[in-house]
């Protein structure tokens, strides 16, 4: 018979109280090297985490702010990158035990392992408590504090629509500009910026330099001073101040800018207004284009505004050949819409719409030869010039701006402080200039290019039921095909994610540093 020999388990006794245990590097039980050696040592058992009442939101350090509900993974994560020293051992469990939800109190439950001895692993169980401390994060103090601004932005335009600041108002918004804004006030004449900082009223105003013609004045207001160590306190305010012209207005270039372009015009169209103003010659298709430094110095305003806008109706085009990128010189045959029926006056004059206009069509201009323009507004006229009877500016449909149909989309607007106890005729102007706006919108591809527009909750029933009933008022085909495609227009909530990126990309950048430091957390995490 073979032996087979057997291996047994060695026991020895413990080193420290004598107990029969297998053997193991240590010499010693389980108990006695739990009493010997604390592997959570040098990881703090009570700490502070700070929370934002007003937006229930957690302070993630440095600066970041995060949206996290009770006993949450996402706070677990906040909580356990609170914990320094967790570098030095294996994080196996983290877990969540159940406190009071008023009791500020918050435990986690953590469950890590190390080497004590030469291949001796110890595996311990501890509870960390976190005190929950209410502070107020950045936002919420911005909001409670609306009268600690340090600098005001005051953006101006001496004219009588807010068309421009409709446009304004959405390049903000789509470059997110405002994101340090502590509050906005609606004026009469434009809009108030207040912010907490100087240097963030001075990059809003080089924004607003950048998209479109201004003139900016600085000043500033002693608030209190400190004469031993030569220290003061200031109030900042900057007066931004738009040129008084828009798209679609006419005007009578002075003779030094008529010069400096050509000796074009002098009464010419404001065809765009962005950093630069852009003019054409209805009569010769000369453009030109000015800086806000060469507006200032020789300032000018517009002889007609959107307001004296009249309807015509275009009975021939006749193009000469003579073209200038979308635009073509042409003599036209026209007549007042508002005419059929009471007279046969008709007008022959020329302008740049050639490619645009056809026979029959609607076309918005300016009766010049019935208005009363001040002299010194025509200072640019020679003495044998003679103005035109009528200039036409833009393309226009029948039914389209007759009927008020629902709208598919939307653009949103900043949040900010009306103006306090406004008139009824200013209720109405706001209500119409807002209206004009997006009839622009509708017309103006390249202006929807440039802003945000965004679909409505059901989007494509409304435009089905739009164009069902613009056929149904007989509007053109041309005018329907103009409307927008949903493919063009922004989901809200994809949008509203975007923002949020935006908003945070900073404050994602001051925490790179921290997480780097705790990134072994986290993978012990996983």
């Amino acid at each position: 018979m073979e032996y087979i020999p057997q291996n047994k388990q060695a026991n020895i006794l413990c080193c420290m109280c004598g107990v029969l245990i297998p053997t193991n590097p240590s010499n010693m039980c389980v108990d006695c090297i739990k009493s010997q050696v604390d592997i959570t040592e040098g990881i703090p058992k009570q700490l502070t985490i700070q929370w934002c009442r007003g937006c229930a939101r957690y302070l993630q350090p440095p600066n970041h702010w995060a949206i996290a509900e009770l006993e949450s993974r996402e706070l677990l994560t906040i909580c356990i990158k609170r914990i320094k020293g967790l570098n030095k051992v294996k994080l196996v469990d983290a877990g969540w035990v159940w406190t009071e939800p008023h009791s500020k109190r918050l435990k986690v439950k953590l469950t890590i392992q190390k080497e004590v001895f030469t291949s001796a692993i110890l595996q311990q169980i501890f509870i960390i408590e976190f005190i929950v401390q209410g502070q107020q994060c950045d936002k919420c103090q911005k909001f409670e504090a609306k009268d600690t601004w340090n600098s005001v932005v005051q953006l101006r335009q001496k004219v009588d629509h807010k068309r421009t600041f409709l446009y304004i108002e959405q390049l903000i918004l789509k470059h997110n500009a405002h994101a340090q804004t502590l509050n906005i006030k609606e004026k009469p004449d434009g809009l108030d910026f207040f912010f907490s900082n100087r240097n963030h009223a001075m990059k809003f105003v080089e924004f607003i330099s950048a998209i479109t013609p201004v003139k900016t004045k600085k000043s500033e207001q002693l608030i209190s001073s400190d004469e031993q160590n030569n220290a003061a306190n200031y109030k900042y305010t900057f007066s931004v101040e738009i040129v008084p012209l828009s798209k679609d207005d006419i005007v009578c270039l002075p003779p030094k800018i008529a010069h400096q372009l050509g000796n074009m015009g002098p009464l010419v169209v404001v065809t765009k207004v962005s950093n630069l103003i852009h003019f054409i010659d209805p009569n010769t298709l000369h453009t030109g284009e000015i800086s806000a430094l060469t507006f200032w110095n020789a300032p000018f305003r517009a002889l007609s505004s959107y307001k004296q806008l009249v309807e015509f109706t275009v009975l021939d085009v006749n193009l000469t050949g003579a073209t200038r990128g979308r635009y073509a010189l042409s003599d036209i045959q026209l007549m007042r819409s508002a005419d059929f029926g009471a007279n046969d006056n008709i007008y022959d004059i020329r302008s740049h719409l050639g490619n645009i206009l056809n026979p029959g069509d609607l076309a918005l201009g300016y009766d010049v030869a019935s208005s009363n323009f001040p002299d010194s507004d025509l200072a640019g006229m020679k003495k044998n010039q003679q103005l035109p009877d009528f200039v036409l500016v833009k393309k226009t449909y029948p039914s389209k701006n007759d009927f008020r149909f629902k709208r598919h989309w939307y653009f949103k607007e900043i949040p900010k402080e009306g103006i306090e106890n406004p008139k009824k005729f200013e209720i109405d102007q706001m209500e119409r200039d807002r209206e004009e706006f997006l009839r622009e919108i509708e017309a103006d591809p390249e202006l929807r290019s440039k802003i945000n527009i965004y679909k409505e909750a059901d989007a494509a029933n409304i435009l089905q039921q739009r164009i069902k009933k613009m056929q149904e008022h007989g509007v053109e085909e041309d005018a329907i095909k103009e409307e927008l495609a949903l493919d063009g227009l922004l989901d809200d909530m994809a949008n509203n994610l975007t923002i949020n990126d935006e908003e945070f990309e900073d404050e994602e950048d001051d925490d790179e540093e921290y997480d780097e430091e705790d990134e072994e957390d986290d993978d012990m995490m996983e």
